[in-house]
This record gives structure tokens, C-alpha cells and sequence, in this order.
């Protein structure tokens, strides 16, 4: 039987939630848990903790928060706790060469997409806009680069019709916590090769702007039905009507031609907004008007008629 390790973990969002909860499951010990400083929410902007630090406070753990990870003294910080291993998952931060080979077992990070493909900051939100409907988690050991190590285990799954990115979230962060924890077993035994990645076949992931929202009623209705989907819950994507911005989300494709110009109204009724593309139709369920919450379309009808004809700018 292999000793427990010694484990930092690095996490900050929901998504880094289900791997902390794997390995406090398991048979190795968190001694300390890194996340990014608390930020203000709400209204009164009151300083909320992140949800990793929310889990580990619960447990006992001790928690940092530092507001620069490069310094010597922060290395030392950490060397402290004497760790094993460093694990990372969505923390938020590139770790400089002095974290990723902090411990014996190096840095190895859990990604939300089948590396090469996507990697960066959003990668499951781009495995919906691009309409990919093989999407899993990839467990890497971590070097200086953007998601470029080797990969030590990977886990596919195929994505519903309807994904959204919420809820693709959170079915990539449970496979992610049990790819880790299979992943970690089989480090301590020393039955885990390390595979290069295939460079050429990268893409990149970035970050999501509200811009990235703006819908392009030129484009196919397949292409508008992914990215719908991929910017759900954000930043959403949005087009006005009437010189307002709103936010769409629930979209279908009708497969049927119209010859109204892209972006016009083709009908407005209890089963949504059927729009016309720059290939076949798309109907949208649920609407966000500016500075409202989002809802049915036809609870939005009931207040804000729209005529048949009508042309949703970008």
C-alpha cells in the first residue's frame, strides 16, 4: 500500500470545487489550499469568498489567498507545508517554474477539455461554440507553458444536443474530480506515463468578452444555435430589439429556408421568436431584456409585442 501524499491544492471557481471534494474523499491529505483573493458581490459589494476557500474553510484547511504567487517568500510559504504534489484546477493565475517544481511530484492541473484541443481560459465554453460533441477532462503535468504538458490521463464524454456551458460545467467538473483521483493513484504507483501533447493539433481557447455575445444573424442557425448555448449563462448572447439589449438563450434550429434578410422576425408567438439566418431558421425560448431577469419569451410577449417583419440588429 502507497503512503498518502502530501497535496497543495490551487483552485478558485465551482468548477475546482468537485476535484477538492475527490481528494478530500481520498486517501491523501490537503494540507493547504491556494485561491484567488475574495472579491466583492452584490449590491452592497461585500467581500464573498470563492468557492474553493468556502470548502476548505468547512474542512479545517488552511487557506492563502496572495495577491502575487512569484515571490520567494510565498515559495517558502508553501514549502512549509512539505507537499508531495501540487494539484490545479481553474485557479486563475499561470504558475511561475518556481510553483510547478515546488514538490517531488511536480504541478498537474485539471483541464476542462480534451487537450490540444482548447486550450486558454474558457475551454468549455469553446467546445460548444465550436460544436464539438466529443468534450472531457485532461489531467496534464504542468510545465511553463498554456496548457502545453504532457498528458498523464484524459476522460471523454459526449455532449447533449442542448448543452449549455452551464451545465457542461458541471458535468465536466465531477468527471474531473474522478479522473483526478484516478490519476493521482496511479502517479503514486508509478503507472502513468507522461504523453506529449500533438502541438499542431492546438487550439486556442480564450477568454470571453461581453462583445463575443454580439449575434451575426448572417451566419447559419447551426453555428447561432452553438454559440447561444457556449455563452450561456455568460457573458450571453444578445442582439436589440428596439434599441434594447437582450440577452437570448434556449435556442432551436428549424430546419426550413425563409426569404427574409437575416435577423428578421418570421413569427412571435407562445413558442418564441423564430428568426431568419443566413441558413434556416432559429427559435429562441427564453429572452433576458436589459436590466430584467431572463424568462419565457412569451412572458416577454404579454409586455412587449413585437410585429412579424421586425429586424433584430447585432
Amino acid at each position: 500500500m502507497t503512503p498518502p501524499l502530501r497535496i497543495i491544492f490551487m483552485g478558485t471557481p465551482d468548477f475546482a470545487v468537485a476535484s477538492l471534494q475527490a481528494l478530500l474523499a481520498g486517501p491523501d491529505e490537503v494540507v493547504a489550499v491556494i485561491s484567488q483573493p475574495d472579491k466583492p458581490k452584490g449590491r452592497g459589494k461585500k467581500l464573498s469568498p470563492t468557492p474553493v476557500k468556502t470548502l476548505a474553510a468547512a474542512h479545517g484547511i488552511p487557506v492563502l489567498q496572495p495577491l502575487k504567487i512569484r515571490t520567494e517568500a510565498f515559495r517558502d510559504e508553501l514549502l512549509a507545508f512539505r507537499p508531495d504534489l501540487v494539484v490545479v484546477a481553474a485557479y486563475g493565475r499561470i504558475l511561475p517554474p518556481s510553483l510547478l517544481h515546488l514538490a517531488p511530484f511536480g504541478a498537474i492541473n485539471v483541464h476542462g477539455s480534451l487537450l490540444p484541443r482548447h486550450r486558454g481560459a474558457a475551454p468549455v465554453q469553446w467546445a460548444i461554440i465550436t460544436g464539438d460533441r466529443e468534450v472531457g477532462v485532461t489531467i496534464i503535468q504542468m510545465d511553463e507553458g498554456m496548457d502545453t504538458g504532457d498528458i498523464l490521463l484524459a476522460d471523454a464524454m459526449e455532449a447533449d444536443p442542448d448543452e449549455t456551458a452551464g451545465s457542461l460545467f458541471v458535468k465536466l467538473a465531477e468527471l474531473g474530480g474522478r479522473t483526478l483521483r484516478r490519476a493521482i493513484d496511479r502517479l503514486k504507483t508509478g503507472d502513468l506515463p507522461p504523453t506529449p501533447q500533438d502541438h499542431s493539433r492546438a487550439t486556442a481557447a480564450p477568454m470571453l468578452k461581453k462583445e463575443d455575445g454580439i449575434i451575426d444573424w448572417s451566419l447559419p442557425a447551426e453555428r447561432l444555435h452553438c454559440l447561444i448555448r457556449g455563452l450561456d449563462p455568460w457573458p450571453a448572447a444578445a442582439c436589440r430589439i428596439g434599441g434594447q439589449r437582450c440577452n437570448l438563450f434556449s435556442p432551436e434550429v428549424i430546419h426550413k429556408d425563409s426569404a427574409a434578410a437575416p435577423g428578421t422576425l418570421v413569427a412571435a408567438d407562445r413558442e418564441g421568436l423564430l428568426i431568419a439566418t443566413g441558413y434556416n431558421l432559429l427559435l429562441i425560448r427564453e429572452i433576458q431584456p436589459e436590466g430584467r431577469k431572463r424568462m419565457a419569451v412569451s412572458a416577454f410577449l404579454c409586455g412587449h409585442p413585437l410585429a412579424v417583419g421586425t429586424l433584430l440588429a447585432s
